[in-house]
Formats: structure tokens, C-alpha cells, sequence
């Protein structure tokens, strides 16, 4: 591996996932009359479910699953924890959410049935009252059906929604006595799962008119990351699942307050090493031989026999298929002898029965015989390049009125044959032309490097120095091509002009014998080889030859020259911030290959809140939209909202948040206005503690709608108040 010895490895492995347990029903007699709020919280992710007086609600994660158990045919309906335990479930599994809307009401009822049974409810309706948690501008399709869910099926007596940022900003500044009114003010910013809100709360009142949203929350950053690690290790030997990514954003990513400085600061290799994690996966070493030193040499002893045995069966066979051969090409020689002593019917009698159709089929076969025979001495004998003895061409000479129609046709035959021999000859001569040339400027460069070593080394190594800088200079040319502003891309560009703008011959004088002579000019090929920058020159393919000739030799004789001066390892070397970027494993290391490094992805993944244009989606990054919503308020009012930012939501919980947050916000407010960030102190579960908190209040049953309303409304109808939507709302 491309390391830095200096810089530890920061080297983490994968969680092990813990098996599901079924939590313990709750007691129902405390209950049972005394019409105890039931709060839930409808995450994303989770499902946070309990009675109002608990001080901890019970948390499941927020997925069902229809699965046939295979070995008892069962089919089974599992929900939570659950749905991993199969391994065949997770893929069939589903949430009520698409997004950041509620669609999936089947799985909503399951999730409901959960919840429900685990609170000890045993009676055939809920009779509780219910605070559920609904997203910022709800559709109110999907209102309506969980209002009809919760009165026709479970008939609980009220029904009231509220959004989980405004009670989780409420838990964390409850008013004292309890029992007073709400009127805190802030501006709460919630990170969920698939979206991300910013509410301005005045004087204890959700300002839900000057609300915002933006599309992106934990869901799609973990997407993002799973694309950044596909492209950095697009040939991974093991499948990240969104379980993973998961994992890795809530456990090493986090936000920097100048994003810009951070990539500046992150260009020196050594600083990206130092900050880079290290997750490793699960692998299977190789099978390792655990057998000593003289059983390897005895496998190895007794493979070489077999190998001999099955050389000397199969040189035994191919002496007893060549003694086959001679005693067939001797049969039909002798066969064809007879032909002269038998009558013209008993020889074609004869062929027939021998299975020959004619006389030409029997000298056909006779010449394959003798072919394959002379093939088969020529490898047995195995003298490397055999002396071709120069065939007759008797009727070459012979004047065409001395021979009839099959005389001209085999003459015809034989001027072929003395042609292809001819050149084969002439081919075989400049071979030994070129090998005796070769062998003579060998000998002259041993005496000279036999006589001035260093000189002959230098020489060398000008040449290589030459042949390499002819090499640059054309990858220099290529580069700049691509530039049209360049003044190689202009030269060419004019090279085509004064092309187009010279005289060519005419069709008309082409047919009066005019001809066109571009080509017959040397230059004319060095304009082609200049303005065509897609094929490959012969220049540098020649080029490219020389070098490996002139490495080869100095590789032998130079002991100052290495493999890594070379021009394959000097094009393939990765540059430092590459080799930081992304280490290489050696072949054969399984461990290593089974390592994902992170470094800037850590930041980049965070940075989409406030820039979500890098991953491709069209919205305003969070910075705007705080300015936006900031900017239809008054100064006085803008002075209370940002005295107390407030931020929740499992995603808040990102390392450097509040500074990013602060960096965002401080130029765009007065030097004078104070600013102050506030995290929630349970990020997860503040909101279902607001809401329980509020629903023990006497405030809670006025903000209700009642099984009579609802039939009098409808579902999309709720009351209007400080927590909740107002669309369709009644005051």
C-alpha cells in the first residue's frame, strides 16, 4: 500500500448487528379509565410510542415486512427489529413513508397495531385520546386517511397533530410553572430524514406562513455517500448495503464552518491522511498450504513424473500414428501400381470397393498422406527452421504454342508458385540481412562499451533523454489540441484553411487527364500527421520502440539505471495527492482490498445542507433559506429568532453544526444582533417529549378534534394551533 509512515492508520470495522428482542408488554390497569394521552411520534425512521405520564417513550424502527418463512410456509409479518433477523425480509420490506409524505397506510396500521399492543392496550378500541406527529405542510390526503385509520378503526375519542420541531423547541424551553402559556421564541431548524425545516417560532406561536422546507435529509446524504464510495471503488470486493452509509454519515462525517478553506487546507497529502477514516469490511482470507517443505517437494517430484509419463505416451502415440500413416501411403501406392494390370471395369471396381469415387481421389489422398507425413518428420526432428529445397517449375520456359489447355493451366499454376517462392526466398534473405546487421551493431556497441563504458553510458542515456522529450512534447501537443484557444489548436485549425483554400484539380480536368497529386509530396503526409489528431503517428510508434530498446540496454549494463526510471513506471506513477486520495493494495492482500478510505467525503457529503447542487439537486442550500425566512420579519422580530437558533433531529447531532450554522448566519445579520445556537438535548426524542408534556396540559384538550367533528369535517379538518399546520385549519 501507497502509505505515509508517519500518519496511524485510523482504522475502524463494521458494527455487528445485535439481535432483535421483544420489549416487555406494558401494564394497562394504571390506563385502563383514566384516558392517559397516547403520544406517537411517526418518524421516518423510527417509531417513538408511549402514554404522555412515561417519561421515556419505547422506540422501534419504523419498517414492516411480509415474509413467507420457507421451512414451515408460514407467512409471517414482522415489523422493527424484526425484519433483520430474516434475511430474506429486508428486501420485501417497506415504511409508511415515500419520502417525506405519508402514502403506505397498510404499513401505518401495522406499525399502529405494534404500537398498541405493546402498551398493554387489550380493549377492542383505543379509548384515548391521541398527539401524533405529522410533517411541515402536510398533504392533506394524507391526513385524511390517518384521521379516517385512528377514528374507524381504532376509535380513539380526540385526534391532534403537531409538528416535531415546534414541541421539540418547546420541551427545551418549557415554561415555568407548566401550567402558563407557551411564549418562547426562536428559530427552530429541524433535520429529518428526508427533509430539512426551518419554523419561526414568536412569543410561543409557530409562524408556519413564513415556514420552509428544503428536500434533503439524512435518507438522501447517505445516498450521495453511497455514490461517492461507488465511484472511488467502483471494482469493491464486497456490496455496501444503505445500512452501511448509514452508519458511516452518523459516525465520521461532519460539517466544517469554511468548506472552501477545508479543500484548500486538504490539497497537502499529508494533511489528507491525517484526517482520512479507515472502515474495514468483512473478508475470507485465502486457503493457505499447510503441508511442510518435503511434502511440497514430493508433490512437486511426483507431478514431474506424471508429466514425463504423459510425454512418453504421448510421443508413443504419435510414433504409432506416423507408422500407421507409412503403411496406408505404402497400401494405396501399391494400389495405385495395379492400376496397369487391371481391366478399366475391375479397377473401378476396385476403387469403389476401397472407397475411392475416381483416380483422382485416390492421388489426392495419396498427397494428403505424403503432406501430413513430412509435417509430422519435420516437428519429431524439431530443427527449428528447416532448409527449404527449391522446387522445379519445368513448364515456366516452355512457349504457350508448345502446350495444349492442361499444359497452360499448370504453367499458369507453376508462375504462381515460383513467384511465392521467389518472395518467401527474397523475405528469408532480408531476415538474415537484418539479423547479420543486427548482430554486427551489437559487436560494434560491446567494443565500444567495452573500451569507454561511461561514454557508451552517456550516450545511452542522451538518447533516452532525447527519445523521451520527443514523447512529452507530442502528449504536450495532444493536450493543447484539445484547448481550441491554444496556438497548437489555432495552427491546426489553419493547416485545415489553407488545405480547403488550395487549388485542386477539378472532375472536369480530371477526366481531360488532369490528376490530383496531393501525397506525392512528403509534406503533404506531415500536414495530414499534423492536423489529424486521433490516429496514431508512425513517429510514435517508432518512438516507442527505440525507448524500450535503449531501456533494455540500459536496464543490463547501467547498475545506476532502475526499473522505476523507466517510461511504463514514470506513466503509471500516481501522484502524491492520488496515492493520499485513494491508497493502492499490492495483489494478494485480501485485508487491504476489503479497506474504504474516507477523507474528503467526510466533509463533502455534509457540505449538500448547505449546498445541495453538488449532488445534483435544484433547491436552495439551507444558508438561503435562512435568509430568506430571516428576511420577511421585522429587525425586532429577527433580533428574538436568532437569539435562540434552535436545532434537532437525529441528523443534528453532525459534528460541527452549530459552527457551520454560525458561519452562515453572522454575515448576513448586524454586528450588533446577538446570535446564539442552542442543540436540543435529545435530539431524537425531545419532540415526542414536547408532545407529552403539552398533552398533560389543559390547553391539550382544547386543540383536539373530537369523533363528532371529525364526521361533521371530515379528515383533512384540524384545529388551528401554536404546534401544528394550518393548512385547512379551523380557528
Amino acid at each position: 500500500m501507497t502509505s505515509t509512515p508517519d500518519v496511524p492508520l485510523a482504522l475502524f470495522s463494521l458494527p455487528i448487528l445485535s439481535q432483535p428482542s421483544i420489549p416487555p408488554s406494558l401494564p394497562y390497569d394504571a390506563h385502563r379509565t383514566a384516558h392517559t394521552p397516547l403520544v406517537i411520534d411517526n418518524g421516518s425512521t423510527s417509531l417513538r410510542f408511549g402514554f404522555a405520564t412515561s417519561t421515556t417513550p419505547q422506540v422501534a424502527p419504523n419498517i414492516v415486512s411480509k415474509y413467507k418463512e420457507r421451512k414451515a410456509g408460514k407467512q409471517l409479518l414482522l415489523f422493527g427489529d424484526a425484519v433483520d433477523a430474516e434475511g430474506g425480509a429486508r428486501s420485501q420490506a417497506k415504511t409508511p413513508w415515500e419520502g417525506d409524505v405519508l402514502l403506505n397506510f397498510d404499513a401505518l396500521e401495522h406499525a399502529l397495531d405494534y404500537a398498541f399492543m405493546h402498551l398493554g392496550v387489550d380493549t377492542p378500541t383505543v379509548g384515548h385520546p391521541v398527539i401524533m406527529t405529522e410533517r411541515l405542510a402536510s398533504p392533506l390526503h394524507s391526513r385524511a386517511l390517518t384521521s379516517e385509520l385512528m377514528f374507524e378503526l381504532y376509535s380513539v375519542t380526540s385526534l391532534a397533530y403537531a409538528v416535531d420541531a415546534v414541541l421539540s423547541f418547546y420541551h427545551n424551553n418549557l415554561p415555568s410553572p407548566p401550567s402558563s402559556p407557551h411564549t418562547a421564541s426562536g428559530l427552530a431548524i429541524s433535520f429529518n430524514t428526508s427533509s430539512t425545516s426551518v419554523i419561526p417560532i414568536l412569543h410561543g406561536k409557530g409562524i408556519m406562513s413564513q415556514a420552509k422546507r428544503m428536500p434533503w435529509g439524512s435518507q438522501q446524504a447517505s445516498e450521495y455517500l453511497l455514490k461517492l464510495i461507488q465511484l472511488k471503488y467502483p471494482t469493491f470486493s464486497t456490496r455496501i448495503t444503505a445500512a452501511h452509509t448509514n452508519w458511516i454519515l452518523h459516525s465520521f462525517c461532519e460539517m466544517s464552518p469554511d468548506y472552501t478553506a477545508l479543500l484548500r487546507r486538504l490539497s497537502d497529502p499529508l494533511q489528507l491522511r491525517t484526517v482520512e477514516r479507515v472502515i474495514q469490511f468483512p473478508f475470507v482470507l485465502p486457503a493457505t498450504d499447510e503441508r511442510t517443505e518435503e511434502e511440497i517437494a514430493r508433490a512437486a517430484e511426483k507431478r514431474r513424473e506424471q508429466g514425463k509419463k504423459l510425454q512418453e505416451i504421448a510421443t508413443k502415440a504419435r510414433i504409432e500414428k506416423l507408422v500407421q500413416k507409412e503403411n496406408d501411403l505404402q497400401y494405396l501406392t501399391n494400389l495405385r501400381e495395379r492400376r496397369a494390370e487391371e481391366t478399366k471395369r475391375e479397377w473401378q471396381s476396385l476403387l469403389q470397393s476401397e472407397g475411392f469415387s475416381d483416380d483422382a481421389a485416390l492421388d489426392q489422398a495419396i498427397k494428403k498422406l505424403e503432406a501430413d507425413l513430412k509435417k509430422t518428420r519435420k516437428r519429431a526432428a524439431n530443427d527449428g527452421d528447416d532448409i527449404v529445397e527449391e522446387p522445379s517449375f519445368p513448364l515456366v520456359d516452355v512457349p504457350d504454342d508448345q502446350l495444349d489447355e492442361e499444359g497452360l493451366k499448370e504453367k499458369k499454376k507453376q508462375k504462381l508458385l515460383k513467384s511465392g517462392f521467389e518472395a518467401r526466398a527474397r523475405a528469408r534473405r532480408e531476415k538474415e540481412k537484418a539479423l547479420e546487421e543486427r548482430a554486427a551493431e551489437e559487436r560494434r556497441e560491446k567494443e565500444e562499451r567495452t573500451a569507454d563504458p561511461s561514454a557508451w553510458v552517456a550516450r545511452v542515456r542522451a538518447e533516452h533523454i532525447s527519445v523521451m522529450e520527443r514523447i512529452k512534447e507530442r502528449n504536450r501537443r495532444k493536450v493543447a489540441l484539445g484547448d481550441r484557444k491554444s496556438a497548437a489548436s489555432q495552427a491546426r485549425m489553419k493547416s485545415i484553411a489553407t488545405l480547403a483554400a488550395d487549388e485542386r484539380v477539378g472532375k472536369k480536368r480530371r477526366k481531360g487527364g488532369g490528376e490530383d497529386m496531393f501525397g506525392a509530396d512528403d509534406e503533404d503526409w506531415a500536414i495530414y500527421r499534423k492536423i489529424n489528431t486521433a490516429a496514431v503517428s508512425s513517429d510514435e510508434e517508432d518512438d516507442l520502440t527505440q525507448l524500450q530498446t535503449v531501456e533494455q540496454k540500459l536496464l543490463t549494463h547501467d547498475p545506476t539505471f532502475g526499473i522505476e526510471q523507466t517510461h511504463a513506471a514514470l506513466s503509471s506513477q500516481r501522484s502524491a495527492f492520488m496515492s493520499a486520495f485513494r491508497p493502492q493494495y499490492v495483489d494478494g492482500d485480501v485485508e487491504g482490498r476489503a479497506r474504504i478510505h474516507l477523507s474528503i467525503e467526510r466533509w463533502r457529503v455534509c457540505e449538500t445542507w448547505f449546498a445541495p447542487s453538488m449532488a445534483g439537486v435544484d433547491s436552495a442550500g439551507l444558508g438561503e433559506v435562512l435568509q430568506n425566512v430571516l428576511a420577511a420579519f421585522s429587525i425586532d422580530d429577527r433580533g428574538l429568532l436568532v437569539q435562540n437558533v434552535f436545532i434537532t433531529g437525529t441528523p443534528a447531532r453532525m459534528p460541527g453544526l452549530s459552527d457551520r450554522l454560525h458561519a452562515t448566519l453572522r454575515p448576513i445579520l448586524p454586528p450588533e444582533m446577538p446570535l446564539r445556537i442552542v442543540r436540543a438535548a435529545d435530539e431524537s426524542l425531545d419532540a415526542w417529549r414536547g408532545m407529552a408534556a403539552f398533552a398533560q396540559t389543559e390547553e391539550f384538550a382544547r386543540v383536539g378534534v373530537t369523533k363528532a367533528e371529525y364526521e361533521e369535517w371530515g379528515g383533512e379538518r384540524v384545529r388551528r394551533w401554536w404546534g401544528g399546520n394550518w393548512n385547512a385549519s379551523v380557528a
